[in-house]
């Protein structure tokens, strides 16, 4: 047996487990104390990075789970169309949104516009079924759609907290490091949005910052400011500036969140950012937020006719903008506590509702976004775990394209969270592997190793093992599986605890990506004269 293996394996190079756990841990800690800083330090560093490599995205080689029956899609989808055109979607305070639907041959009734049955599921086939988010870097480009999933980090938190400062308001600084930990981490293929709210900077003002810091800090894929259309246009000159004018016009550079007001209601906040970003070529996720129960109903049925409603008018009203826009089917559905009102996460209810609505996704034949790392827990807790993969696996068993808060969501998305953020990258790469699924390749079939190994022996010496030992499972960067006495001699650390200690040498090992001087400096310049051009304001 290999000195590598052996040493993974916590036995010695002639494959001895030694004495009983608690008798030979002496000798093993000072094996380790006489290695010092020579070759099985290094192993065990080595062992402590990711066992799988980067990739930009996940393509999927395993099928969907589908809650729905056939029978079951049309029921809902019947629903869906009689809500559009009996009930209607209001257009609140945008009168350019109701001239266009009018033209489109919806009857429109004040802000109320009601949409004929089957006009907006037309008007969405002019939708790509999957596209290209391209980063500044090609490599990390990522494709949205078909059998691929992409993670992207936590959306939205006005808090952060961690092991040492606990939970407070979030500042640009702390915006930064979660983009820098994004584009460090090979779980997370996008650097995400408002991965937190830095409170420090005026409202008005703090879209240059967090867009800089995206196009700055990271090389990857990257989210538009949505919270006032004048930002939506800021956004798209700053990727003008990134990428060039004439790419940005035939190419997707942003994906962007517009969020209905539910139930059944598109705000003129959230339609002017739509309206800019589709014009421009850049793909809109819109997506009706929903806590069930209060803003749709208690059943899982009527919370998905609704949500398909809700999105059918926004992705068909993106198109009445731009035909061939992309767009994005989302859905955020939770759950309530009818006791106290409070949402709650990892239920089952939600997780029947992301199963319907990828199926209702792909029959309309666009990407879908939902899913994520949900959790309603105070710290990273059990609680946090279990609500989050309860989220989490449905995610990735149901065929979401686009996750949305797959890292760090914590206090039902009130919080950014340093460690939780890490645990959940963890999984999320962990994903990669089931979702590529079963190795039939003569090495997966591993033949040879039967073989060569035959009955009433063990593999771990053989040569198939010793190939492919390094690579053959998920290696977590998390988890700690040594023996007790290991663990305690090296603090008795626990996850929250571990994950820390990660976050800290994440940040401190950082290393900027290249970005041309040019660039940043026409990035700088146009935001310095930009907020000079109007006063700070927090609204």
């Amino acid at each position: 047996m290999s000195d590598d293996l052996a040493e993974t394996l916590g036995l010695d190079a002639a494959g001895d487990a030694g004495g009983d756990a608690g008798g030979d841990a002496g000798g093993r800690r000072e094996r380790r104390g006489r290695s010092g800083g020579g070759g099985r330090d290094a192993r065990r560093a080595a062992r402590g990075r990711p066992s799988t490599l980067y990739t930009p995205f996940i393509t999927r080689n395993v099928g969907t789970f589908d809650v729905l029956s056939q029978e079951g899609l049309e029921i809902i989808e019947a629903n869906a169309e009689t809500i559009l055109e009996e009930i209607g979607i209001e257009f609140r305070d945008d009168s350019e949104s109701l001239d266009m639907w009018r033209a489109a041959g919806a009857d429109v009734d004040g802000e109320r516009v009601h949409i004929p049955r089957g006009l907006a599921r037309e008007l969405i086939k002019t939708a790509p079924a999957s596209f290209t988010q391209h980063a500044r870097n090609p490599e990390r480009s990522v494709e949205i759609g078909g059998g691929n999933t992409v993670f992207a980090p936590v959306y939205g938190p006005p808090f952060v907290s961690d092991i040492d400062g606990g939970r407070r308001y979030a500042t640009i600084e702390d915006f930064q490091n979660f983009v820098k930990l994004a584009y460090s981490h090979q779980g997370m293929h996008h650097s995400g949005g408002t991965v937190c709210e830095p409170v420090d900077l005026p409202v008005n003002k703090r879209h240059f910052d967090m867009v800089y810091a995206h196009i700055k800090y990271s090389d990857k894929p990257f989210m538009g400011s949505v919270t006032h259309p004048e930002r939506a246009l800021d956004t798209l000159e700053m990727a003008r500036i990134v990428f060039g004018s004439e790419f940005l016009e035939t190419n997707t550079v942003l994906v962007s969140l517009i969020n209905a007001n539910s139930p059944m209601t598109w705000d003129a906040t959230m339609l002017g950012a739509l309206k800019n970003y589709a014009r421009a070529n850049q793909a809109v996720i819109t997506t009706p937020f929903i806590l069930a129960g209060a803003m749709s109903p208690v059943t899982v049925a009527g919370t998905l006719a609704q949500t398909l409603a809700e999105a059918m008018a926004g992705m068909a009203f993106a198109q009445l903008c731009r035909p061939g826009a992309p767009v994005i089917f989302g859905s955020f559905a939770s759950s309530i506590s009818m006791q106290s009102g409070a949402p709650t996460f990892g239920t089952p209810e939600p997780a029947l509702v992301l199963y319907g609505c990828a199926q209702l996704a792909r029959r309309l034949n666009v990407p879908f976004r939902s899913g994520g790392s949900l959790c309603g827990a105070k710290v990273p807790d059990a609680q946090a775990a279990f609500e989050s993969a309860n989220t989490l696996l449905p995610t990735v068993l149901g065929g979401v394209n686009f996750v949305l808060h797959a890292a760090g969501w914590l206090e039902g998305g009130l919080v950014s969270s340093y460690e939780k953020f890490m645990m959940d990258a963890d999984q999320c790469a962990m994903m990669r592997t089931m979702l590529e699924g079963v190795d039939l390749t003569e090495n997966g079939q591993a033949m040879d190793a039967i073989r060569e190994v035959g009955p009433g022996a063990h593999f771990l010496g053989c040569s198939h093992t010793q190939a492919n030992f390094e690579k053959a499972f998920y290696r977590s960067s998390i988890a700690d599986n040594s023996t007790y006495e290991q663990w305690e001699s090296e603090g008795s650390r626990d996850t929250y605890q571990r994950s820390a200690a990660l976050v800290k040498k994440t940040l401190a090992e950082y290393e900027a990506p290249v970005l041309d001087p040019a660039v940043d400096e026409a990035l700088i310049d146009f935001m310095a004269k930009k907020k000079a051009s109007f006063p700070d304001s927090n609204v």
